[in-house]
Protein backbone atom coordinates (compact mmCIF):
# COMPACT_ATOMS: atom_id res chain seq x y z
CA UNK A 1 0.00 0.00 0.00
CA UNK A 2 1.41 3.41 -0.96
CA UNK A 3 1.82 5.99 1.78
CA UNK A 4 -0.26 9.15 1.57
CA UNK A 5 1.77 12.26 0.71
CA UNK A 6 1.93 14.80 3.52
CA UNK A 7 2.88 18.12 1.94
CA UNK A 8 4.54 20.69 4.17
CA UNK A 9 2.30 23.68 4.65
CA UNK A 10 1.87 26.75 6.83
CA UNK A 11 -1.22 28.76 7.76
CA UNK A 12 -1.50 30.35 4.32
CA UNK A 13 -2.11 26.94 2.67
CA UNK A 14 -4.77 25.59 5.07
CA UNK A 15 -7.73 26.35 2.81
CA UNK A 16 -6.05 24.69 -0.17
CA UNK A 17 -5.58 21.46 1.78
CA UNK A 18 -8.95 21.13 3.55
CA UNK A 19 -9.71 17.45 4.27
CA UNK A 20 -6.10 16.48 3.44
CA UNK A 21 -3.31 15.11 5.59
CA UNK A 22 -0.46 17.61 5.90
CA UNK A 23 2.78 18.29 7.77
CA UNK A 24 3.22 21.59 9.62
CA UNK A 25 6.22 22.90 11.56
CA UNK A 26 5.42 25.79 13.88
CA UNK A 27 5.95 27.28 17.33
CA UNK A 28 3.54 26.40 20.15
CA UNK A 29 1.96 29.69 21.28
CA UNK A 30 -0.76 28.37 23.61
CA UNK A 31 -1.94 25.14 25.21
CA UNK A 32 -5.50 24.59 26.45
CA UNK A 33 -6.41 21.04 27.45
CA UNK A 34 -6.85 19.00 24.27
CA UNK A 35 -6.15 21.91 21.93
CA UNK A 36 -3.24 24.20 21.16
CA UNK A 37 -2.37 27.08 18.90
CA UNK A 38 0.78 27.07 16.82
CA UNK A 39 2.35 29.85 14.77
CA UNK A 40 3.30 28.63 11.31
CA UNK A 41 3.45 31.88 9.33
CA UNK A 42 0.04 32.54 10.90
CA UNK A 43 -2.01 31.09 13.72
CA UNK A 44 -3.32 27.50 13.47
CA UNK A 45 -5.66 25.83 15.97
CA UNK A 46 -4.78 22.16 16.50
CA UNK A 47 -6.81 19.41 18.20
CA UNK A 48 -4.39 17.16 20.07
CA UNK A 49 -4.45 13.42 20.51
CA UNK A 50 -3.50 11.64 23.76
CA UNK A 51 0.06 11.02 22.54
CA UNK A 52 0.82 14.70 21.82
CA UNK A 53 3.06 16.27 24.44
CA UNK A 54 3.78 19.86 23.45
CA UNK A 55 5.88 22.46 25.23
CA UNK A 56 4.97 26.14 25.14
CA UNK A 57 7.30 28.18 22.86
CA UNK A 58 8.97 25.06 21.42
CA UNK A 59 8.80 24.12 17.77
CA UNK A 60 6.56 21.19 16.91
CA UNK A 61 5.99 19.19 13.75
CA UNK A 62 2.36 18.19 13.33
CA UNK A 63 1.08 15.53 10.97
CA UNK A 64 -2.67 15.86 10.79
CA UNK A 65 -5.81 16.45 8.78
CA UNK A 66 -7.03 19.94 7.92
CA UNK A 67 -10.66 20.27 9.04
CA UNK A 68 -13.38 22.28 7.24
CA UNK A 69 -13.01 25.03 9.89
CA UNK A 70 -9.25 25.18 8.99
CA UNK A 71 -8.17 23.70 12.33
CA UNK A 72 -5.96 20.60 12.24
CA UNK A 73 -6.76 17.24 13.85
CA UNK A 74 -3.39 15.91 15.05
CA UNK A 75 -2.39 12.36 14.16
CA UNK A 76 1.22 12.74 15.30
CA UNK A 77 3.22 15.52 16.97
CA UNK A 78 6.98 15.72 17.51
CA UNK A 79 8.67 18.33 19.70
CA UNK A 80 11.59 19.95 17.84
CA UNK A 81 12.87 22.00 20.79
CA UNK A 82 13.61 25.72 20.76
CA UNK A 83 16.49 26.01 18.31
CA UNK A 84 14.74 26.08 14.92
CA UNK A 85 15.47 28.41 12.01
CA UNK A 86 11.95 29.31 10.91
CA UNK A 87 13.31 31.14 7.84
CA UNK A 88 14.66 27.80 6.64
CA UNK A 89 11.30 26.16 7.44
CA UNK A 90 9.50 28.76 5.30
CA UNK A 91 11.99 28.18 2.46
CA UNK A 92 11.18 24.45 2.53
CA UNK A 93 7.43 25.15 2.51
CA UNK A 94 7.90 27.53 -0.42
CA UNK A 95 9.96 24.97 -2.37
CA UNK A 96 7.36 22.27 -1.64
CA UNK A 97 4.68 24.30 -3.41
CA UNK A 98 6.86 25.81 -6.12
CA UNK A 99 7.97 22.30 -7.18
CA UNK A 100 4.88 20.41 -6.06
CA UNK A 101 5.26 17.70 -8.71
CA UNK A 102 8.24 16.44 -6.69
CA UNK A 103 6.46 16.46 -3.32
CA UNK A 104 2.77 15.78 -3.84
CA UNK A 105 0.03 15.34 -6.39
CA UNK A 106 -2.22 18.39 -6.74
CA UNK A 107 -5.92 17.52 -6.98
Amino acid sequence: MAEEATPRINARYLETFTNSTVRILGRVTSLRGESATIDANGSIQVHLNRDAHLTLNNAVEIIGKVQPDLSVKVFQAMDFGSNIDFNAVEAVVDATHRYKEIFYTAD
